[in-house]
This record gives structure tokens, sequence and C-alpha cells, in this order.
């Protein structure tokens, strides 16, 4: 393991981001990979990075801690809203069963399918198409997750959410984001606030450019 991924785990680690499995997949999923050429030098930093069409690669502290959130066991279906760079998105295949992963931006997807297939990540399902609407032809989810932060809790993708299932999503508005856990309980859903964090906004349709 080189000094720079030693030193992320280890303030991953003091961050709170305990699973032994997330950390694992953090460590070996190449971050640099997923970063543009002008921030490779910083891709093992803790901190986000901008990618294309305006958005970021999260910082990996708050992938850690999605991720965990998530509790995933590598039996579950997960939407993600949100391919953007993709790393999110690999991480979660490596801990899920299947991962089905929408964006709005053509540029975005097809740079992460492409870095999807050269890490032979298989189980990843990806689609240019509207974020907030979900994945309806797909029934349910055992796990959704967003990378873009709603306005408000987003009722189409929870009522995509199966029955115990889980929906960790950033909710609020610029500077007031809250990273909250939803848990379906029939037509009840409980919620619980993560942290203060700071994402793109969630917004609706497919780009017309990029």
């Amino acid at each position: 393991m080189n000094p720079d991924t030693v030193q992320l785990i280890m303030a991953l680690r003091s961050s709170g981001v305990t699973d032994h499995g997330v950390l694992a997949t953090i460590e070996t999923t190449p971050r640099d990979l997923f970063v543009t050429p002008e921030f490779v030098d910083q891709a093992w930093e803790d901190r986000a990075l901008p990618i294309a069409c305006g958005q970021t690669i999260s910082q990996p502290m708050v992938v850690g801690c999605m991720t965990e959130a998530l509790c995933l066991t590598g039996r579950e279906k997960v939407l993600e809203i949100g391919t953007g760079s993709g790393y999110q998105c690999a991480i979660l295949s490596k801990l899920a069963r299947r991962v089905y992963t929408i964006e709005r931006y053509r540029t975005l997807l097809e740079e992460a399918k492409r870095r999807f297939a050269a890490l032979k990540l298989h189980n990843i399902v990806p689609r240019l198409g509207d974020g907030g609407l979900g994945w309806p032809e797909q029934d349910s989810f055992d796990r959704i997750i967003l990378t873009a932060a709603a306005t408000e809790p987003p009722k189409a993708l929870l009522a995509q959410l199966r029955d115990n299932g889980l929906m960790v999503a950033p909710i609020g508005t610029s500077g007031r984001q809250r990273l909250t856990v939803y848990r379906r309980d029939g037509e009840t859903f409980h919620e619980h606030v993560l942290d203060k964090v700071r994402f793109v906004p969630l917004l609706s349709g497919i780009a017309r450019t990029l």
C-alpha cells in the first residue's frame, strides 16, 4: 500500500468510518482513475475534486460514510442516483450484488462506463436518465443512494425502496444540507440525520449538452 493510501485510510478511520469491508474497498479502488489528469496528484487526499460538467467526485470520507450507512452485505440490489465519475458506484459494486446507476450527463456516463470496463466491474447497469424519477421498471431496490442533494425527500425514489430498505441522501438547499438515512417500514419512513454535507443539487431531466 502506498503512503498516500495509508494516510487516507487512517483519516477515514479517525473520521468515524469503521466498517472493515468499506475501508478495504476504498483502499483497493484506484481513485486516481476517476479524477481528471490535472488532479491525479491529489487523488488520494480526503477532499472533493472537480470533474467534467461542473460536477465533483465526492470526498472519500463522505463516500465511506454513505457506503457504511447502507449496511451492505453483498446481496443487495442498489440504485445510485448520479453516476458522476463512477467512483462511488465502483465502491458499491464490490459490496453489493448489483448496482443500477443513473446519470443525466452523457459525457460523464460514457467516461464512467469506460472506467467500469477497465476495472472489470460487470455487475453495474448504467443508464442515461432523470435520476429524480428513479428506475420504476426495475420495481424496487434494497438500497438507494443519492450523490446529489434533493431539496426535500424524493417521493418517487422512496416509493421504489423495498420494505426495510435503506436510502441515503443529502437533503436541503446549498449550505444547509443534511446527510439523511431513511428506512422503510411499510408506508412509514424513519429518518436519521448523519451529518452536514455539501453536494451539487439534484437536477431534473437529461442534460441537453455535455
